[in-house]
């Protein structure tokens, strides 16, 4: 098994398929934690949905580059989303689902009556479930992934202690100064791209699992904002790598086989939570 391993890490197209999925991984479990505290876990699915779509779109209109119009459509759609999520005619959870629901219904309808495609169902499998995408990377891709990733980890650090503030109450920090519709804005455009390059490692339908799974897992073993950030990111990344490294030796989709990773590192990190809860820190 380690031998097949070995032969296999030979290859470039599986290099750069686990630097791009770890690097994805550790974004995504950043966001994470802040979304879930901030009980908008799921922005993370509406988007892929858009995402989904405008990929329908720039499939139709045959552009090279797609990242192009996929990345200003969904900035544009989670900066919508954090607009009518405090609308009282519209809640957040009901705007996620209507933005959702639609983009995933146009664009695989596009994809259906105006396919050039001779394996259509395979086209929307590889794009919803990420079946094979992450290895079929080019080295073009894998620079723009890589580069993107490093800003939004950056950008994280930089903005850390706003990013907290921003977390756990927005109204005082708004009361102490603090430009909170900046920073809500920062974080939309940050887990935007997320998403956008996350579809290539698990899919646009299993993104979300990489946003709460690590941080939920975390949050079982730890409770400080800080040491959960960490065990998050963490966790991610292991269960990205084990992921794609099983999925590649197995022949498993490599999207669902990241999420069951990630499932089962929760629980045991439930496990050990319920086991040690009492000297959490």
């Amino acid at each position: 098994m380690l031998g097949k391993l070995f032969l296999y890490m030979q290859y470039p197209f599986v290099q750069y398929a686990l630097i791009v999925g770890m690097l994805i991984a550790l974004c995504s479990s950043l966001l994470g934690v802040t979304l879930v505290l901030k009980r908008f876990s799921f922005i993370g699915d509406g988007l892929s949905h858009v995402a989904f779509g405008v990929m329908a779109i720039a499939g139709v209109l045959k552009m090279t580059n797609d990242m192009m119009l996929i990345i200003p459509v969904t900035i544009l759609s989670a900066i919508i989303l954090l607009r009518t999520g405090r609308n009282t005619m519209i809640k957040g959870d009901a705007a996620i689902a209507m933005i959702s629901v639609g983009a995933l219904a146009f664009g695989y309808l596009i994809m259906n009556v105006f396919s050039t495609s001779a394996n259509l169902s395979g086209d929307v499998c590889s794009t919803l479930f990420g079946s094979t995408s992450i290895l079929t990377l080019t080295k073009k891709e894998v620079l723009l992934c890589t580069v993107l990733s490093i800003m939004v980890v950056i950008i994280f650090i930089l903005y850390y202690n706003k990013i907290f503030a921003v977390t756990f109450d927005e109204k005082f920090s708004k009361a102490t100064g603090v430009n909170a519709d900046r920073y809500n804005l920062l974080i939309a455009i940050m887990i935007s791209i997320i998403i956008v390059l996350a579809m290539n490692l698990v899919g646009s339908l299993l993104i979300s699992a990489l946003v709460i799974f690590p941080a939920i897992s975390a949050m079982h073993l730890f409770r400080s904002f800080k040491t959960v950030t960490i065990c998050s990111a963490t966790i991610s990344m292991i269960c990205a790598f084990l992921g794609m490294v099983i999925s590649i030796l197995a022949g498993t989709p490599v999207g669902s086989t990241v999420v069951a990773v990630n499932a089962l590192a929760f629980m045991i990190c439930y496990l050990l939570g319920f086991i040690t809860g009492g000297s959490r820190k």
